[in-house]
């Protein structure tokens, strides 16, 4: 069945994310240990809007690249957010077996390339325009194959890039720096809060505030509030060390740079229309705002 399938995928990619991100492992032996269970509310990940020559003949990489691997998952467009001030555009997908199959929510966003100053973008495109041929998705009714290409997708898909131009690019975005050495890789998993089932840590309150205890760099503030729907907060993202190229020997190095983050998300009920209150579903452009800025390189 293809949910089962789609939910062997989504584990596959949280089993290499928490090989990367400790905070998540952490996270994880925390609740477990207090009899609760650990469960997913979305998976993020990045894009360029942003069109170039591929095998395949042109391509976009941005949503409207992963949105389509999202709906040959069985996904739908839930939502979408505009986020003028740092030129970025999201939109999240909802599997309509969600609850059945205890699936993730998704959440693409894309840095929308054409609006960043004329240097910056060429520097992009310089980087991102030879790739080579993206993995084609297989016959809808092979399954297995669908998952083993769909997994080989979210790495990062064009050449090496180089130490000059991720820097220049960080200058003016940091999101921009982030694609370019870190491509379609997963941004973040989220904790969800409502399902932790244990007294112990009730609310992302007290979740936190012991992940903060056992040592865990966390966001300052919880984003959002209980009329909204949604709060949300997120540990720091972990440093890891990434490939370059040296500009004056064209060699491979490593810098540290920023990877990603785990985030915290609790739900609330909220009147969708009058007296008819639901569980909040989508997501807020604010809080989101804020959370992106957790991967910025100081």
């Amino acid at each position: 069945m293809k949910s089962e399938l789609v939910a062997s995928l989504w584990e596959s990619l949280w089993q290499d994310y928490k090989a990367r991100v400790n905070y998540a492992q952490i996270y994880q032996n925390m609740i477990t240990a207090a009899g609760g269970t650990v469960a997913n509310d979305h998976i993020a990940f990045r894009s360029l809007r942003l069109v170039v020559d591929s095998p395949q003949g042109e391509i976009n990489l941005g949503i409207n690249h992963l949105g389509q691997i999202a709906e040959t998952l069985g996904y739908e467009p839930a939502g979408e957010y505009t986020f003028a001030a740092t030129h970025l555009y999201a939109r999240h997908y909802r599997h309509p077996q969600q609850a059945e199959f205890d699936l993730p929510k998704l959440f693409i966003s894309e840095l929308i390339v054409d609006e960043l100053p004329e240097n910056i973008a060429q520097l992009i495109y310089q980087t991102v325009s030879a790739i080579p041929a993206m993995p084609v998705l297989p016959d809808k009714n092979n399954l297995e194959s669908i998952t083993q290409k769909l997994k080989q997708t979210f790495t990062r898909p064009w050449q090496v890039p180089l130490r000059s131009v991720v820097e220049e690019v960080n200058k003016v975005t940091q999101y921009g720096a982030w694609v370019l050495l870190h491509g379609y890789a997963v941004n973040h998993f989220t904790g969800y809060i409502n399902r932790q089932s244990t007294s112990t840590y009730p609310d992302i309150d007290t979740t936190a505030h012991a992940l903060a205890n056992l040592g865990v760099p966390m966001k300052a503030e919880i984003e959002g509030d209980v009329t909204c729907g949604l709060r949300q907060t997120a540990t720091h993202a972990v440093t890891e060390m990434v490939t370059l190229l040296d500009d004056s020997t064209g060699k491979e190095i490593q810098i540290p740079w920023t990877y990603a983050y785990y985030e915290l998300a609790q739900r609330y009920m909220v009147e969708i229309e009058p007296g008819k209150p639901a569980l909040f579903d989508a997501f807020l452009g604010n809080n989101a705002q804020q959370l992106f800025e957790m991967t910025r390189r100081y």
